[in-house]
């Protein structure tokens, strides 16, 4: 197993994660305990040290039952990470109630790593609002020993990234995003990384697989990737890009059976980061899986739309919708919009098209983007 020093400690540059575990009948809420005691302590004999789960994991499930299943263990073999659910803004103002709650269902005194949930359009203004005293809150249990690590996870755009930086920077750890050959540049995650390089913030990636689209490739994209590196499993490879980037400490895999627990520890046994060349073209391939609108970000339109709308974030989000069929970021990002902001607002008077360097038919798009959201 790899091993990353954070702070004095040697985490497993492996993380479990616990999204996805094995479930009984098809139900999300019935985790399926022996096998995920067996999956997990595999793990463990095999360096496995760093566990991920959270509030909402498999309908409030996963807490519990990983509490059970790591009481098990010696706590020094493992290192716990939980995250208070902002991503639900009714759980604002309820930080105290939900950890304390939070510690019981994982049956440990403290949390090694700590995270405030999904910075993300929908929750950044609840979570800067100091009446509602979450990181405050959560710093004083740092402050207690509760905490022994606090970061943040965040699926925001750049400037709300950095609006929750600029706030609560100083006191974050770490920081956990999503990060793949597909979201390198397509939902950002390069500036992010730059950034939190330059103020020394470690990185945890979530999504290295894309939820299982990157070991499900058409045969077409899965030549392309062979043609890159022909040595490994599509999965592997896409662990390989993540290994690639010297910024990451952690990479979290959402593992749902027994076999991926073996080859994803098979993979993190030694590292085999990418050469200039091959990161190259393993980027040129997620561009080609994800480009539907090639919308440059030169922003002429925006100035033209008489109803003021932001067309390359809608573009974006429309791309978002083709490739993954929707999902909670095509969601949250369009739930944080008011009406007449969103897609269904263009009244197709096509002064985006006229000045667009692209041609690209803007009001069509959106429309196809308001069907398809029905």
């Amino acid at each position: 197993m790899i091993y990353k020093n954070f702070k004095g400690l040697e985490l497993s540059a492996l993380g479990f994660g616990t999204m996805r575990l094995p479930v009984c009948d098809g139900d999300n809420s019935k985790i399926d305990e022996d096998k995920t005691y067996q999956m997990v302590e595999y793990a463990i004999s095999k360096g496995v040290n760093y566990f991920d789960t959270a509030w909402g994991y498999h309908m409030s499930q996963s807490e519990t039952v990983m509490g059970r299943v790591l009481s098990k263990f010696p706590r020094d073999k493992f290192y716990l990470a939980t995250k208070f659910p902002g991503y639900d803004i009714n759980n604002m103002g309820k930080v105290k109630e939900i950890f304390e709650k939070q510690l019981e269902k994982c049956q440990v005194d403290y949390f090694d790593f700590y995270l405030v949930h999904n910075v993300c359009e929908t929750n950044i203004d609840y979570y800067l609002d100091s009446k509602y005293q979450t990181v405050e809150y959560l710093l004083e249990q740092k402050k207690n020993g509760r905490i022994k690590h606090l970061g943040f996870s965040t699926h925001a755009d750049f400037d709300n990234f950095k609006r929750f930086l600029d706030k609560y920077g100083k006191y974050m750890e770490f920081c956990q995003i999503q990060l793949n050959y597909l979201d390198y540049e397509f939902q950002n995650a390069k500036a992010k990384i730059e950034y939190l390089s330059k103020i020394d913030i470690p990185v945890w990636v979530m999504e290295p697989v894309r939820g299982g689209r990157l070991a499900n490739l058409t045969d077409k994209e899965l030549e392309a990737l062979k043609s890159i590196r022909d040595d490994e499993s599509a999965p592997a490879l896409a662990f390989r890009f993540v290994q690639s980037i010297k910024e990451v400490c952690v990479t979290l895999s959402g593992m749902s059976n027994f076999e991926q627990v073996k080859e994803n520890i098979k993979t993190f046994e030694c590292e085999k980061p990418f050469s200039e060349k091959e990161f190259s073209d393993i980027l040129s391939l997620g561009k080609t899986m994800t480009e539907t609108v090639p919308c440059t970000a030169c922003r002429y339109c925006t100035q033209y739309c008489p109803m003021g709308l932001d067309i390359p974030k809608l573009l974006s989000l429309y791309n978002e919708q083709v490739f993954s069929g929707g999902g909670f970021i095509v969601s949250m990002n369009l739930n944080a919009l008011p009406e007449n902001k969103r897609p269904s607002a263009c009244i197709r008077c096509s002064a985006c098209v006229s000045v667009c360097p692209q041609n690209i038919r803007v009001p069509d798009i959106l429309k196809d983007f308001v069907n398809r959201r029905k």
